[in-house]
């Protein structure tokens, strides 16, 4: 499976936002981007005015970045949020944010997709009660996604719940803290994504 082994914090400093890939870290003041509020490179204090293109680029690898998509896969989401009915933006958000790893996420078992991608890849997360270890596997609305591992793990799920205490679960999840598990309610809206994202430039940008 291929993945991004690019440092994290070079992404967000590129992107100038916190994209939040490192989990706790993100919010000291260790951040990059609080450090450096640049983009990474000899060239990246100049200031440069960006195309139309280049601003559609821009939030597309933004998008790219948050859910830890790489560009085949990514096409292959809006190609199918292209031929859904509804608005295309959207249903790209939609669809991203249904993810396996994303939902782990979400539930708070993790401080980063990232990690979450790992506990999945691990065989610890199960999809209406049978084992998925295919991060990008779509959850659709009424299935419980739940969490089995041995204690040392189960430990540190824990504590990593107890950390992320006071990040917001979505709505759109039912979340059972005791039993490591929750259920997709609804589908995810765009204000679920928590990053100011303007997915119609992506829809300009793949539409030329």
């Amino acid at each position: 499976m291929a993945r991004n082994i690019r440092p994290s914090c070079r992404l967000c400093r590129r992107e100038g936002i916190k994209l939040f890939l490192k989990g706790p870290r993100c919010t000291t003041e260790k951040c990059a981007v609080t450090r450096r509020s640049f983009a990474p490179g000899q060239h990246g204090q100049v200031r440069k005015k960006e195309s139309n293109y280049g601003i559609q680029l821009r939030e597309k690898q933004k998008v790219k970045r948050i859910y830890g998509v790489l560009e085949k896969q990514f096409r292959h989401y809006f190609r199918i949020a292209e031929r859904a009915k509804g608005v295309t933006g959207i249903t790209l958000l939609q669809l991203l944010e249904r993810r396996l790893d994303n939902v782990i996420f979400r539930m708070n078992l993790a401080s980063s997709r990232s990690e979450a991608r790992q506990l999945v890849g691990h065989g610890f997360v199960y999809v209406n009660q049978k084992r998925v270890d295919v991060p990008s596997y779509t959850v659709k609305v009424g299935e419980e996604v739940s969490v089995r591992a041995k204690e040392p793990v189960v430990n540190r799920l824990k504590e990593t719940k107890e950390l992320l205490k006071d990040r917001l679960i979505p709505k759109w999840l039912d979340v059972d803290a005791a039993e490591l598990k929750a259920k997709v309610t609804a589908t995810p809206t765009k204000e679920d994504v928590g990053f100011p994202i303007q997915e119609q430039l992506i829809v300009e940008l793949y539409s030329k």
